[in-house]
């Protein structure tokens, strides 16, 4: 599908995880609240023996018997955390499981970027009570973590519907199929068929910014006496916007901007910090959910489950100051009143929504499962408080009637699925379990125009709009066949083996297996291992995607630059090859131990490689030379700056993850548990040269700068340590949690290359209270960054000529100003942090059970 990009478009410039043998979550909830216990035994507490879903396809197995690590989060530990999101939760429960507010929104707003053990968004496979999760449609286009991925929408399930959450830590792909290279996170949402609850939140910073409100139901009802039940959620929540904007340098203006010193002095005595809001955006969030299941009679079951989200953000462009932008026609500011600039804003609207309908039943001995998936994800952008300053340029010059508007419709994206499964299993023997399945599944990815003002000539200020000719649907069907089977050898030893093939109507096919084993040695220590091929098929969005980019250039402000598709007529010129899938090879060794009843530990370590990874390339510019080859196309074709996806460089990632857990330690009439968890990243690095396209190589110029290199391998912690104690007495539970986040490395654009930026190794403490004041009634308090621990970063010399310039300090200043658009962004940088700028947060919640 070859489409064509817009000139005009270019040319402008205490953490719950299972321990083997022992469910960690049990230890949690192994002495809770009394009267909570007794209200929420059907929901949210671990039992003694927990059946895991995640990680085979075959029988499910209790975590004493898990080959492969997987981590259980109860509701209980979800919620204890105080966040306002799942994806926040889960950062401070489970040490490979990153996420952080990106400082400069947008799109992004929508849905923050996340991964495990340092491996994209793209990456972690999403289910839903073992079932396939719709992708975002967004894919992240800025220069920040995550850039040129996508990632399924976490933030969009209610804590208050989720039973417990079931993270697995190893490649699962022929289990589960593209996108599950580091691992799978499935969400299992709540069965009770009786009673539930009401709970209200409400929290605030210390800066007395970012109010929160919520309101959430959750109730279960039985069906035809105790042959089903009909488990539902709804939550409303608000959180308003908070910033931390910094000082701005006159000088760095003046610089960038080309104003005389004076008048920018004059603006910034007045408004420091440019008048520029950076931080976290106001945001509206409405969503819906239920679960249900029904005996039929006679071994079947139907089972049903749904939600939906809706989701409303108000974020903010840079300010457009006054002697950035001389003038705003007249359409902004009013009337007699003098113009200091003006800022747009970005509203977003997402709608994210998915339905699960199966049978389960027995099948001449067979267990079997047939369901079928609906999912998808609906964005919808505008600006606001903005002008198209070319058609107000148009009018003043005569050669147009037309004035630009100053709110503009500027299009948006939709991503939808349609998946079948058919799973079935038998135990053959004893010793012996099959099983077997397929897969068929159906994507549509479209992008919306905006209206004609948003994209014509410089479209919006701060968002240009899509233009009609990026603007088209596109779709993909794929079908997947897999076999296995797990084989206890011996009481003590156990193998599970997986084979899949898949086949692409738009790239072709993939075979990829599985292996894994865990040998008992004793009472108290075990071994597992595993060893996997995976794959990861490029998603609708990379092959499809092009637009005009809005991005900061250091020392020259915001600008505009292109991204053409893969399959683009100026792609094919540049001779950039189609997409094909990533292919992965992971290895899993692991050692548990366990002691007593009361103590257990566990350590594994991982081996990541992936072949052919896609990634959004840097700017491609014009060399100046009009003999390069480079340059006569992009003359040809009227482009100043583009870049593309393309499958660029083969990785290694290698690190450990560890957990520890000590509970029922006697403590003044009641019970503490401790726990120590952590990831340590070894090697995150680009293994090879890049494949650049030879036009590109030719030119002297790579789709991969240090820049890029930094965000995919550097830009999340080095390792993250948790450190929690959970102490219940009576009708109260205390508990503290401290998560060191360690430090990261950023080589961001318009850094001297003899220099880098290192993120300090900080430490975030959270306090969380809970006390009942009835039976039925719990209060629940939370102070998350107790000390105010805020990211802090420092210039890193590379070698001599880099430290020359950390002891000028006028240089060093102009380094500065380079990276956090002249202090704008002083303390998170332009390109983000390692966790959130926020600073310490207040929560409060009262929780009706009935």
């Amino acid at each position: 599908m070859n489409k064509h990009f817009p000139i005009a478009a270019l040319m402008l410039s205490a953490s719950p995880f299972v321990l083997l043998g022992q469910a960690h979550a049990q230890a949690q909830d192994a002495a809770p609240i009394q009267a909570q216990q007794a209200a929420d035994s059907t929901t949210d507490e671990i039992q003694k023996v927990v059946i895991v879903s995640t990680g085979s396809r075959g029988s499910q197995r209790t975590m004493v018997d898990t080959p492969v690590p997987v981590d259980v989060l109860s509701s209980r530990e979800l919620t204890k955390t105080g966040q306002v999101t799942l994806d926040k939760s889960m950062q401070f429960r489970v040490p490979s499981f990153n996420t952080v507010q990106t400082p400069v929104n947008d799109a992004t707003s929508l849905l923050d970027p996340y991964e495990i053990r340092n491996m994209g968004p793209s990456r972690v496979l999403i289910l839903i009570n073992g079932k396939r999760k719709n992708m975002s449609s967004l894919v992240y286009t800025q220069t920040s973590p995550g850039r040129g991925e996508s990632g399924s929408d976490i933030s969009a399930i209610p804590a208050d519907a989720i039973k417990r959450i079931e993270v697995l830590r190893d490649g699962a792909s022929a289990q589960y199929g593209s996108d599950a290279i580091a691992g799978v996170v499935n969400i299992i949402l709540k069965d009770n068929a009786e009673g539930g609850s009401v709970t209200a939140r409400a929290g605030i910073t210390h800066e007395h910014d970012g109010g929160m409100g919520g309101l959430s139901v959750n109730q279960g009802f039985a069906l035809g006496g105790d042959r089903g039940f009909f488990n539902y959620t709804i939550d409303a929540s608000r959180v308003n916007l908070a910033s931390r904007s910094g000082a701005v340098s006159a000088a760095g203006e003046s610089s960038d901007f080309g104003a005389p010193l004076s008048e920018v002095q004059a603006f910034l005595s007045k408004y420091p910090d440019a008048r520029n809001i950076n931080g976290s955006p106001k945001t509206k969030a409405y969503k819906g959910l239920f679960n249900t299941r029904y005996d039929i009679g006679e071994g079947v079951a139907i089972y049903a489950n749904a939600a939906y989200v809706n989701k409303k953000i108000n974020s903010f462009a840079n300010y457009r100051t006054p002697y950035w932008r001389p003038t705003d026609y007249g359409l902004l500011h009013p009337a007699g009143t003098p113009y200091e600039g003006y800022q747009p804003t970005f509203d977003g609207t997402l709608d994210d929504y998915n339905a699960t309908g199966g049978v389960k039943m027995d099948l001449a001995g067979w267990n079997a499962d047939f369901s079928l998936t609906y999912g998808g994800n609906k964005q919808k952008y505008d600006v606001d408080h903005s002008v198209n300053r070319s058609m107000e340029d148009a009018v003043l010059a005569g050669t147009s009637t037309e004035h630009s508007p100053t709110h503009f419709y500027a299009g948006g994206v939709e991503f939808q699925h349609y998946v079948f499964n058919g799973d079935i299993s038998r135990q053959l023997t004893d010793t012996v379990n099959f099983y077997a399945g397929t897969e068929l599944r159906h994507e549509k990815f479209e992008v919306k125009a905006g209206e004609r003002a948003s994209w014509q000539g410089s479209g919006a200020d701060s968002f240009a709009g899509n233009h009609p000719d990026n603007s088209f649907p596109s779709s993909r069907s794929n079908y997947g066949v897999y076999a296995g089977s797990t084989w206890d050898i011996s009481k003590d030893l156990l193998v599970d083996g997986t084979g899949r093939w898949e086949k692409y109507t738009d790239f072709g096919s993939a075979f990829v297996w599985k292996l894994s084993t865990r040998y008992k040695a004793n009472d108290w220590v075990t071994l597992r291992a595993s060893a996997s091929k995976g794959f990861r098929a490029p998603s609708l969005a990379q092959i499809y995607t092009q637009k005009a980019q809005y991005s900061f250039v250091p020392g020259g402000g915001i600008q505009v630059s292109g991204l053409v598709n893969n399959v683009s007529a100026q792609a094919a010129a540049l001779g950039v090859p189609k997409l094909k899938a990533e292919k992965s090879d992971n290895i899993t060794l692991g050692l548990g131990l366990k002691p007593d009843e009361n103590t257990s530990a566990t350590l594994d370590y991982y081996n990541i490689k992936v072949k052919d990874r896609i990634v959004l390339g840097k700017e491609i510019v014009p060399t100046g030379d009009p003999s390069q080859q480079l340059d006569q196309i992009l003359a040809a074709n009227g482009i100043v700056s583009v870049s593309f996806f393309v499958n660029a460089v083969k990785t290694r990632t290698e690190g450990l993850d560890y957990v520890l857990s000590r509970k029922n330690i006697p403590l003044a009439d009641g019970k503490l548990t401790l726990n120590l968890s952590g990831n340590y990243t070894h090697k995150n690095e680009r293994d090879g040269a890049v494949k650049n396209p030879t036009i590109v190589a030719n030119a002297g110029q790579s789709v991969l700068d240090a820049t890029q290199e930094a965000l995919m391998f550097t830009s999340r912690p080095k390792f993250k340590t948790i450190l929690g104690a959970d102490w219940d007495y009576k009708k109260l539970n205390l508990s503290v949690n401290n998560t060191v986040f360690g430090p990261t490395r950023f080589r961001q654009a318009g850094l001297d290359s003899n220099l880098e930026t290192k993120f300090k190794t900080k430490n975030v403490t959270d306090f969380a209270l809970n006390y009942n004041l009835m039976p039925n009634v719990t209060v629940s308090f939370n102070v998350n960054n107790v000390f105010n621990t805020t990211p802090e970063w420092e210039f890193k010399a590379l070698n001599a000529e880099g430290q020359k310039i950390i002891d000028d300090p006028n240089a060093k200043a102009i380094q500065r100003n380079l990276i956090t658009f002249n202090g704008r962004y002083d303390m998170v940088t332009y390109d983000g942090s390692h966790f959130s700028q926020l600073g310490r947060t207040y929560a409060a919640s009262l929780n009706y059970r009935f």
